[in-house]
């Protein structure tokens, strides 16, 4: 598995995740085994979040590998804080308040990431600079970043936050790629050419903040897995050629598409099916050339002007 540096963080990371949203529906024995094939095929960094199972996907991934300093110090924790019941809330007690419970359920000292996991519209940023300023003096948080956020409020945060944010989550698959639409149709009278992230990915690169793609295999909004899917035969039939010519899965094309793009991207998959993680950890060793990652975008319904 191929490595990135993390924003410009100098932490060094598997170029593809394991999101842990639904381990909460394993017992520790299955959990156990997801955790140690990612590790085995290379991933070393896991992606939670202190709502995934209401805590318990945090619970049940500790005791899956018997945490302990010596399993600790192997791998890469990221969480995120900020959704409540019906509401968001970047105040500085819910975001240290959320940092010590992720931490007593994963049964560790410190996360290496912490991420604002959705826009606060009463956001006030001197607040979270408080948090995250508290969090990294004790030692509870090394490194902050940002989930579903745009350029905008990425800036409103840097206006007092002291740390870099070196990561932000966004939706983006071969089937949902409104960030790379717009910046293909510009001026176009046209819906691919709305933008509707602020110019996101762009803005990324020039700030050195590492996107992790989350869903990379879902179309539209949760509406379900494109690989495999009779509603989508020809992207399918594509994405089973590619497979053919380089010898993985389909699922793993899909992946290897994403890392092609130059923005340095860190996909987070969030199967729990130890065979499949494995198959789609191979697209890190699979480069796609330019006509390719072209082909496989047209194929899924994208029309370059």
């Amino acid at each position: 598995m191929k490595k990135l540096e993390l924003g410009n963080s100098g932490l060094q990371v598997s170029e593809i995740a394991l999101g842990c949203m639904r381990m909460d529906q394993l017992s520790t024995q299955e959990a156990n085994r997801v955790i140690e094939q990612s590790m085995e095929a290379g991933i070393d960094m896991f992606d939670h979040a202190d709502i995934y199972g209401a805590g318990k996907s945090e619970e049940i991934f500790a005791d899956a590998i018997d945490m302990n300093p010596s399993i600790r110090e192997k791998m890469v924790i990221q969480s995120k804080c900020g959704i409540r019941d019906g509401f968001f809330d970047f105040s500085k007690e819910h975001i240290i308040r959320s940092v010590e419970g992720s931490l007593q359920r994963l049964k560790t000292d410190y996360l290496d990431i912490l991420l604002l996991h959705r826009p606060d519209a009463l956001m006030e940023p001197e607040e979270v600079a408080e948090a995250f300023n508290e969090l990294k003096q004790s030692g509870k948080v090394r490194h902050f970043g940002v989930s579903n956020h745009n350029p905008m409020q990425i800036e409103l945060l840097k206006k007092s936050v002291e740390q870099d944010l070196i990561a932000n989550q966004l939706q983006l698959s071969l089937m949902f790629t409104p960030m790379i639409d717009a910046g293909l149709n510009v001026n176009m009278e046209h819906d691919p050419s709305i933008v509707r992230d602020g110019g996101v990915i762009d803005y990324s690169r020039l700030h050195d903040m590492t996107i992790q793609p989350w869903s990379p295999f879902q179309h539209g909004f949760f509406e379900g897995v494109f690989v495999d899917n009779d509603q989508f035969p020809v992207l399918n039939e594509k994405l089973q050629e590619y497979a053919d010519k380089k010898g993985v899965s389909k699922s793993a094309i899909a992946i290897a598409w994403i890392l092609r793009h130059p923005a340095n991207m860190q996909p987070i998959i969030g199967s729990m099916n130890p065979e499949r993680i494995s198959q789609i950890a191979k697209a890190s060793d699979v480069t796609l050339s330019r006509e390719e990652w072209y082909d496989l975008y047209r194929v899924a319904g994208n029309k370059l002007p």
